[in-house]
């Protein structure tokens, strides 16, 4: 950066006056640079550093020199710096250990090499990938010995892939070493430390500046490890619970490339290794522990429950306790979270592989389900909804029997919620026919339940499209069982006659016990507004009239009415849980080019992860 150096006025010791583009510098510099003698700039590799508060650095990262002109031995000093590319600090990612020795050299390919070289080359060239370079900070260095550390990764990936016998004793480490000295590293803080759920339309995924060399290194160990020559008894001794630890610390990465490989790596790992099998579900218990009630903040948590969704699909009968208090104390309190929309799919999904498992499962899992249930969160009470279909339809009729009466008053209380789109998704339950037939195999019991709500919206919902649908879940259940109907349709009818007496009542025995309170003698003591107004104008407030409400009680529907205004709901936007395809969170293109260009480029390297049977 080129330095403007101010020049002295003819008072000594005084400068000019600095421009837009200069700081003033201090007194304190300004007499040490008359007093101190001119200094030789130091070696680049010497470089002091610059003030803290003329710093432009955030968390290691340059965002660019700063418009600042240095005067005196700070500027000359500073004068050397070259003014190199610099990546913005949206994807300064994480933290390598650059290595210092970088100028690699092309070795020979290895199609080349004779069978009796061909272990020393290979071992050669994983140790030259371990190299490290420096893609954050100056991402233009080395561009030389970066494409040959690439060349070298597509290189072993293509070997290891197509050839056999070629994985032997010593490739072990040093493959394990190399991945470690690749992925192991220090993430970066959160762009998002609140946790909360990612809006497509002003965030945007932070990409790993290194996924040149990385997605190379990621490919070439899931070679290494789906290999028809990996052996894993030799490979227990370098992929230990340390390595696991490392690769589920991982799991934060902001990049959701990386995040799939990781998924399927770990997929991997924990089918072919029964050794690490509990502790990998330990770990991913405790990550789930500190999400759920410290940070509320984990960007992989989605991937980890689609690794568990197979895990689960091959436990073996009956269930260990283990996994029963897995589902209780960690998938069933990862509803409460204020991101599940991120990664309720993949939580649906592993709780109704549990239910298919282990029937007997069902009341524990409703009520803590119910426990949860938002209040207020509409968007996440659909997903409940949605939830509960799945588990409806899986749900034993003995099982179905312990829970109706609370799960269905609740499916009441959404029924009759102001928000159209929960009573709409409530509403599309009668439209499954494996529920209906539970409800018919117990109309006694649930058609109490049931019908209150319907009735009373029946006439007075604001929204037509839910009048539409309340209309026709009436004429299902009265073509149910047409006895039972009129019989609750006539008591309701009686309550609603009786509503306006109880409030009457009710409001009266207020007010007496109000008068009581204000005849005490030490009622004067207390001289809030509230006593004042009580006193001087509650005797003064003529009562409620009820006349209108008493005389204008609800009518029920006509069943003409019925049939008329019924119609069939349309199921746009709600699928059956009917033959569930375990779904992914998808990421959504941000608006930023270069993001959008990075995952328009991404294949996913697995759609779908198999089920690992558990002895």
């Amino acid at each position: 950066m080129p330095i403007v150096k101010g020049k002295k006025d003819k008072t000594q010791g005084k400068q000019q006056q600095p421009t837009n583009n200069q700081k003033l510098p201090t007194n304190e510099t300004s007499s040490q640079e008359s007093q101190t003698p001119f200094v030789r700039p130091p070696s680049p590799e010497n470089k002091l550093p610059l003030p803290v508060t003329d710093r432009h650095e955030l968390d290691g990262i340059l965002s660019g020199p700063a418009p600042v002109a240095f005067t005196g031995v700070i500027g000359r000093l500073h004068s050397g710096t070259p003014n190199i590319h610099r990546t913005s600090s949206r994807q300064g990612s994480a933290r390598y250990n650059i290595s210092r020795n970088r100028e690699i050299q092309k070795l020979p390919l290895l199609k080349d090499c004779s069978p009796n070289n061909r272990e020393e080359l290979l071992i050669q060239k994983i140790q030259q990938c371990c190299v490290i370079f420096d893609f954050n900070r100056d991402p233009l260095s080395d561009l030389k010995y970066k494409e040959v550390k690439r060349a070298a990764l597509n290189e072993l990936v293509d070997f290891v892939t197509h050839n056999r016998g070629v994985i032997t004793e010593p490739i072990y480490p040093e493959a394990v070493q190399m991945f470690v000295q690749n992925a192991s590293r220090a993430l970066p803080p959160s762009t998002n430390p609140s946790g909360a759920e990612f809006d497509p339309e002003e965030d945007e995924p932070a990409l790993e500046p290194s996924w040149p060399h990385l997605q190379i290194v990621y490919e070439f160990f899931l070679r290494f490890l789906e290999s028809q020559d990996f052996q894993p008894g030799i490979a227990k001794k370098f992929i230990d619970q340390k390595f696991v630890g490392q690769l589920l610390e991982l799991f934060d990465s902001e990049d959701p490339r990386e995040r799939d490989f990781l998924k399927t790596t770990l997929h991997r790992i924990y089918g072919k290794f029964l050794g690490l099998r509990a502790h990998i579900r330990k770990q991913i218990s405790n990550i789930f522990y500190r999400f759920i009630y410290e940070t509320e903040r984990h960007n992989g948590v989605a991937e980890l429950l689609e690794i568990l969704g197979s895990i689960i699909n091959g436990f073996a009968l009956p269930l260990k306790d283990e996994h029963k208090t897995f589902l209780l104390r960690v998938l069933i309190p990862l509803h409460k979270v204020k991101s599940l929309s991120c990664y309720h799919p993949q939580l649906a999904y592993c709780v109704v592989q549990f239910l298919e498992k282990d029937p007997s499962l069902t009341e524990p899992v409703v009520i803590g389900l119910l426990k949860f249930w938002p209040k207020v969160h509409s968007p996440k009470e659909v997903m409940f909804l949605n939830e509960l279909e799945e588990i409806l339809d899986v749900m034993e009729p003995v099982e179905f029997v312990k829970v109706m009466q609370q799960l269905f008053k609740q499916i009441s209380r959404c029924i009759s919620s102001p928000h159209f789109q929960v009573a709409e998704r409530a509403l599309y339950y009668w439209s499954n026919d494996y529920i209906m037939s539970l409800v018919g195999d117990n109309p006694q019991m649930l058609f109490p339940v049931i019908l209150p709500a319907l009735l009373k919206h029946s006439k007075q919902h604001w929204n037509k499209t839910i009048l539409g649908l309340i209309y026709n879940a009436l004429k299902i259940f009265a073509e149910m069982n047409q006895k039972l109907f009129d019989e609750c349709s006539i008591k309701f009818k009686e309550e609603m006659e009786q509503e306006p007496k109880t409030l009457k009542e009710r409001e009266d025995a207020w007010n007496a016990i109000e008068k009581l309170a204000l005849q005490s003698p030490h009622v004067t003591k207390l001289s809030s507004p509230q006593n004042v107004f009580k006193q001087n104008m509650l005797p003064h407030l003529s009562p409620i009239s009820h006349e209108g409400t008493e005389n204008n009680t609800t009518e029920l529907p006509s069943m003409d009415e019925i049939g008329d205004q019924a119609s069939e709901p349309t199921q746009e936007g709600i699928t059956s849980s009917k033959g569930h395809k375990l779904l992914r969170r998808k990421s959504y293109l941000p608006m930023d080019a270069d993001t959008a260009n990075a995952l328009q480029q991404y294949n996913p390297h697995d759609t779908g992860l198999t089920p690992s049977s558990e002895n």
